[in-house]
C-alpha cells in the first residue's frame, strides 16, 4: 500500500484548548455568534474552531525532526512546541484559553470581578492569518502529499467543515442529500469565495427592494399608533368552553415580564357588566398585578374554564384542533417608545387590523395556494412529531401559521417573485442568481421567528425560534412579528450582516492586502453521499464529515418546514433542487422509526439495519473517493450505545480502520434549567484509515483483544481527564479507542455463536461493554478507594452520580451502566426505588422517594425503623432521610446505633457520595440537597471523610441558552 504520511491527528490535539474554544464560540454574546451559523438554520453545526482543527489536523505532518530540516524558514516547524503553537494560530486560538479558563473559574469561586477580560484575544474563529503564513502552510502541505490535498464533505449540512477547509485555501468538496443544505452551501461557500464582500452593496440594495415591495402590500393590516413602534404581538391558542360556548384561552401564566419591573395580563370577561363571548385583556404593571399572574388558565394538557371553574379536558382540546376550532386570542402588544420597551393592551384598531388581514387571507388562499404564493402541500404521514402539529391540527405546513402571519409570507414570496423577474432584467444572469440565492434566505429567517411555534421569552423579553429545539414543539402561547417596519427590515440585516462576515472572513484569510482575495477552489454537489460519481477514485486526500447522528435530528421532516416555501423563492433559483414536493426522506441516513412503523415491534431494530445499511454505503463510498494516503475523519456525537454500535459496524465495514479518537466538548455547557439531566457534550473525533485488505490467516475472537481493549480504554481515561473531559463524556471517549482495537486486528470474531453454533462477526457493542467496565472500575477507585468493595445497587448509585452528574439521565446510557456494575437491569433498579423510569430517561430517586412502608417486606429502600441493611445505599439513603426530616441529632444517633460510624463499608460509601454528587449551589441553594446534607454530617461526625470543595456555583436562568436569539 502507498506510504502514508503520518499526519497531525494521530498524534495530537489540543482537547482541552479546542473545547474551551468551542464553547466560547458558542456563547450568544451580541456581535460574537459566528455568522455561518445564523445565516440560515440547520441542525447540530459543529464549531468552527473545532472543524478548522479537526480539517487541518488530518493533513498536517505530525511533528518531526525531518519535518524541520525539509522547511528550515519556517520558525513554526523548528521544535515540537513550536510547531503546536503555529498550529494553534492557524485555527485562531490567539492566547491560552486553558489558562484563562482557570482564572475566569478561580474568580468566580472566590466572588472577585475581574478588571481585565482573561481571554485576551478574540474568539478563535474572528481570527484570521494572512499571506504569509497561508503560503507557508500551503509549502509544508505540498511537501508532504505532493500536491495540496483536497478536502470533501460528504454530509455537509450546514457547513462548517468546508467552510473552514476553504477558508484555509484548500480544495473543498461539499455534498449533502438535502436540497436546503445545498442552498445554505451555495450562500456561504460558492458564492462567498466567488464574490467576496464586494456583493454586500448589492444584496443590500436589491434587497430593500422586496423590504419595499413587501411592506407596501401589508402596511394597512399592521395599524401604527402615534410614535409608537410595535415590536411584537403576543397571543394565546383558545378554544370554546364546551359548556358555555364562550372562548376560553389557554394560557399557562399570565406574564408578560417579571422583576424588576413587572408586567402582566388581567383577562376581562365582562365589559360595562356585558358578558363577552371572547375575552378582552388588559396590561398591568407593578403592584397593580394583584392577582396570581403564575396561575393561568392551561396547565398538563387541560384548561379550566373562567366562566364556570370547571375543566376542560385535552381530549376536548385536541378534537377542537384537529376539527379547525382552534382560534387564536390577541392577548397583548409589546412597544417601544422613547422610554424602552414596554407592553400595552390590544386596542379596537389591532382587532380590527387582525379581522381585515383574516378576511383578506380567507378571500385569496385559494388562488394563493394554485399558484405557489403560499404551500397547499400536505405534512408527510411519515412522522416523528406528531405531538407538535397533526396532535393539534396541523395537517399542512400552512397551518403554521395565523392568518395574518400567512399573509406576510405571502407578500414576501409576492415581492421575491417580482424582484426575481427585476433582477433578471438588470443584471447578468450569473449575479443576478448568486443574489437572489441569498436573498431568498430571508424567507426563512422570516419564518423561523413568525410561526404559531415561536414563543415569547418572559425571562430574556425576546422571541424564542421555532426551532429553539429540534422538533415541531407545540406552543400554547404564540408571537406574531409585524412584517412591515420590523420582522422584513430585520430578516434584511440579519442576511446582509451573515453575507459580509463570511464573505469578509474568507477575504482576510490569505489576504496580502486589503481587497485582495486568495484564489479558491470549491465545488458543492447535491445527492446521496452514498454515490458522488463527481469526485473520481482516490482524489480526495482527508474526507472530514460530520454524519447525521442516528436518531438525533431527522433533518428531512424538520427541513421540510422551510422547504414548502422555498420551493416558490429558492425554487425559482434553482429549480432543479427544488423539483420533488418534499425533501428526500428515504435515502436519508438517520434511524428513523416513523418509516417503518407498519411492521410494529420490529420497527426500530429495521431502523437500526438501515441506518448502518446507509452508513456502511456512504463509508464505502468514501473509500473509493479517498487516496491510498489519505485520512477519513468522522465528527460524532452520540450518547447512545446502538448508535456507536451502527458507526462502528459501518466503518469497519467499508474497510477503514479507526487509528486514534480525540473528545472535544463542543456542545454548550449546560444551564441550571438542565441542571438535573446529563448530556454528551462532547464530540469524538475518530481519525481513520483504509484498511490494508490483506488477512493473516489467523483467527480472532473477543477474548484475544480484550486485554487490549481494556489497556487502551484505560489509557484514554487518563489522558482525557487530564484535557477536562469527565462523566458520560470521559466514557464516551473510551469508544474510540476500542473500535481502535477492533478495526485493527479485523475479523474479529464474537465469544457466542450464533443460533446455529457457527462463529459470528463481533458487533462493536461488545468491545464497547469492555471499555465501559474497565472505567466503571477505574472510576470506582477513585470513588471508595481499592481495598473497599459495595453491592452493585450502592455500586450503580455511586457510578451514576460520577458519571452522569445529574440526577436525570439517558435510559440507554442508564441501561448500559447497570449492565456494566454487576449485570443488573433497569426493572431491578426501580423495585429497587433506586431510580424511576421517564419518557426515555431515568431518574435517580431521592431518600424521600424511597421510603418502604411496613407492608412492603424486606425490598431495598429507606427504613427508619429496620434492624439491618442488605444494601449501603439504603442505610445511607436512610441516614440522610432522618436527618433531613428529625435533624442530624437523631442521625448520628441512627448512625451510632447501627455502628456506622466505624464502619468501613459504610464510610466509604459516604465518601464516594460525597465525591460523586456534583457540589453545586445556585442562589446559595444546594442544587442537590443530598450533596448539602452530607456536607453537614460529615463536617460534624465523620471526620475521617474527605470534604470536597464546592463546585463553580450554577448561573441562575430559567432557559436553556439559545444559539441565536432575535432582540
Amino acid at each position: 500500500m502507498t506510504t502514508r504520511p503520518k499526519v497531525l491527528a494521530e498524534d495530537w490535539l489540543p482537547v482541552a484548548a479546542l473545547s474551551i474554544e468551542s464553547r466560547r464560540e458558542a456563547a450568544p454574546i451580541p456581535g460574537q455568534f459566528p455568522k455561518l451559523k445564523t445565516l440560515h438554520q440547520w441542525w447540530a453545526r459543529r464549531p468552527i474552531v473545532a472543524s478548522a482543527a479537526t480539517v487541518l489536523a488530518g493533513i498536517l505532518p505530525a511533528w518531526s525532526d525531518e519535518l524541520a530540516e525539509r522547511h528550515p524558514t519556517i520558525s513554526g516547524l523548528q521544535t515540537e512546541r513550536a510547531y503546536r503553537d503555529w498550529f494553534n494560530r492557524l485555527i485562531g486560538i490567539w492566547g491560552d484559553p486553558v489558562l484563562a479558563k482557570r482564572t475566569s473559574e478561580a474568580a468566580k469561586a472566590a466572588g472577585v470581578k475581574l478588571k481585565d477580560n482573561p481571554y485576551t484575544y478574540r474568539p478563535a474563529f474572528k481570527n484570521s492569518v494572512g499571506e504569509q503564513e497561508i503560503r507557508e502552510l500551503h509549502d509544508v502541505l505540498v511537501g508532504t502529499w505532493g500536491r495540496l490535498p483536497a478536502v470533501a464533505d460528504v454530509t455537509a449540512g450546514g457547513g462548517s467543515i468546508p467552510w473552514t477547509a476553504l477558508r484555509l485555501g484548500l480544495p473543498t468538496y461539499a455534498n449533502d442529500l438535502n436540497s436546503v443544505a445545498v442552498s445554505i452551501l451555495n450562500a456561504s461557500l460558492t458564492i462567498p469565495a466567488k464574490h467576496g464582500t464586494a456583493l454586500t452593496p448589492l444584496l443590500r440594495n436589491w434587497g430593500q427592494r422586496i423590504v419595499d415591495d413587501a411592506t407596501d402590500r401589508l402596511s394597512e393590516y399592521f395599524p401604527k399608533a402615534g410614535r409608537e413602534r410595535v415590536t411584537n404581538y403576543l397571543y394565546a391558542h383558545a378554544v370554546t368552553c364546551p359548556r358555555t360556548g364562550r372562548v376560553v384561552p389557554l394560557m399557562p401564566d399570565w406574564w408578560l415580564r417579571k422583576a424588576p419591573r413587572p408586567a402582566a395580563v388581567r383577562m376581562l370577561t365582562k365589559l360595562d357588566g356585558v358578558d363577552l363571548q371572547t375575552p378582552r385583556f388588559e396590561v398591568v404593571h407593578g403592584t397593580d398585578i394583584d392577582f396570581d399572574a403564575d396561575k393561568g388558565l392551561f396547565a398538563g394538557g387541560r384548561a379550566i374554564s373562567p366562566y364556570d371553574n370547571l375543566v376542560v379536558d385535552g381530549d376536548y382540546i385536541k378534537a377542537e384542533a384537529k376539527a379547525g376550532r382552534m382560534t387564536q386570542v390577541l392577548y397583548a402588544v409589546v412597544v417601544r417608545t422613547s422610554a424602552g420597551r414596554t407592553f400595552r393592551s390590544p386596542s379596537d384598531a389591532d382587532l380590527e387590523a387582525l379581522q381585515k388581514a383574516e378576511q383578506l387571507v380567507a378571500e385569496n388562499i385559494a388562488i394563493w395556494e394554485a399558484t405557489g404564493i403560499i404551500p397547499s402541500t400536505s405534512i408527510p404521514e411519515v412522522s416523528n412529531y406528531d405531538r407538535g402539529h397533526r396532535m393539534y391540527g396541523i395537517n399542512k405546513w400552512a397551518d403554521f401559521f395565523s392568518p395574518r402571519q400567512l399573509l406576510t409570507h405571502a407578500a414576501f414570496v409576492q415581492a421575491f417573485r417580482k424582484v426575481a423577474a427585476e433582477a433578471r432584467t438588470e443584471l447578468h444572469e450569473s449575479l443576478a442568481k448568486d443574489i437572489l440565492t441569498e436573498l431568498a434566505l430571508m424567507q426563512g429567517k422570516a419564518l423561523n421567528y413568525n410561526a404559531r411555534q415561536t414563543s415569547w421569552n418572559v425571562n430574556r423579553q425576546s422571541t424564542r425560534a421555532v426551532f429553539e429545539k429540534h422538533n415541531f414543539a407545540f406552543k400554547w402561547t404564540f408571537v406574531e412579528f409585524p412584517g412591515p417596519g420590523e420582522l422584513l427590515p430585520w430578516c434584511l440585516d440579519q442576511l446582509v450582516d451573515a453575507y459580509d462576515e463570511i464573505a469578509r472572513l474568507l477575504e482576510e484569510t490569505g489576504s496580502s492586502a486589503p481587497g485582495v482575495r486568495l484564489e479558491r477552489e470549491v465545488q458543492v454537489s447535491a445527492g446521496t453521499a452514498a454515490d458522488i460519481p463527481s469526485l473520481p477514485d482516490g482524489s480526495i486526500q482527508h474526507i472530514c464529515m460530520d454524519p447525521p447522528y442516528y436518531a438525533n435530528v431527522m433533518y428531512s421532516e424538520l427541513s421540510n418546514f422551510f422547504y414548502a416555501w422555498e420551493r416558490e423563492t429558492l425554487g425559482v433559483v434553482a429549480p432543479e433542487l427544488f423539483e420533488e414536493e418534499n425533501t428526500d426522506l428515504d435515502n436519508e441516513a438517520v434511524t428513523n422509526d416513523a418509516r417503518f412503523a407498519t411492521l410494529g415491534r420490529r420497527k426500530k431494530e429495521i431502523a437500526d439495519l438501515d441506518y448502518e445499511a446507509k452508513m456502511a454505503a456512504i463509508f464505502t463510498e468514501c473509500r473509493r473517493m479517498l487516496s491510498d494516503d489519505g485520512v477519513l475523519t468522522v465528527m460524532f456525537t452520540n450518547k447512545n450505545a446502538r448508535a456507536w454500535d451502527a458507526l462502528g459496524s459501518a466503518l469497519i465495514a467499508a474497510g477503514f480502520t479507526v487509528e486514534t479518537s480525540w473528545p472535544v466538548a463542543t456542545e454548550p455547557e449546560s444551564s441550571s434549567h438542565q441542571a438535573n439531566k446529563n448530556a454528551a457534550e462532547s464530540t469524538i473525533m475518530l481519525v481513520c484509515r483504509k484498511r490494508d485488505r490483506s488477512d493473516d490467516g489467523g483467527k480472532r475472537y473477543l477474548e484475544d483483544v480484550a486485554p487490549e481493549v481494556r489497556t487502551e480504554a484505560r489509557s484514554a481515561s487518563f489522558r482525557f481527564t487530564e484535557d477536562g473531559i469527565e462523566g458520560v463524556d470521559l466514557m464516551l471517549a473510551t469508544y474510540g479507542p476500542a473500535l481502535s482495537v477492533i478495526s485493527r486486528n479485523w475479523p474479529v470474531y464474537s465469544s457466542v455463536p450464533d443460533e446455529n453454533g457457527a462463529d459470528r462477526l463481533l458487533r462493536p457493542e461488545e468491545a464497547l461493554n469492555i471499555a465501559r467496565e474497565e472505567i466503571v472500575e477505574l472510576r470506582r477507585r477513585r470513588l471508595v478507594g481499592e481495598a473497599v468493595r459495595v453491592d452493585s445497587l450502592t455500586d450503580f448509585v455511586l457510578m451514576a452520580w460520577d458519571i452522569f452528574k445529574a440526577r436525570e439521565a439517558d435510559f440507554d446510557a442508564a441501561r448500559l451502566l447497570a449492565l456494566a456494575v454487576g449485570g443488573l437491569d433497569i426493572d431491578q433498579l426501580t423495585k429497587a426505588k433506586v431510580l424511576k423510569k421517564k419518557s426515555g430517561t431515568v431518574e435517580l430517586l431521592a431518600p424521600e422517594e424511597r421510603i418502604r412502608r411496613g407492608n412492603e417486606g424486606d425490598a431495598p429502600g429507606v427504613r427508619p425503623e429496620a434492624s439491618r441493611f442488605e444494601h449501603l445505599i439504603d442505610a445511607v439513603d436512610t441516614t440522610l432521610y432522618i436527618a433531613k426530616v428529625d435533624g442530624m441529632q437523631a442521625a448520628k444517633r441512627f448512625v451510632d446505633r447501627h455502628g456506622y460510624t466505624s464502619d468501613r463499608a459504610f464510610l466509604a460509601a459516604i465518601q464516594g457520595l460525597i465525591n460523586a454528587i456534583p457540589r453545586k449551589k445556585s442562589k446559595g441553594a444546594w442544587l442537590y440537597p443530598e450533596a448539602g446534607i452530607l456536607d453537614t454530617l460529615c463536617t460534624l461526625y465523620f471526620d475521617s471523610v474527605q470534604i470536597p470543595a464546592e463546585d463553580i456555583p450554577v448561573a441562575q436562568t430559567d432557559e436553556p441558552v439559545a444559539l441565536f436569539e432575535m432582540e
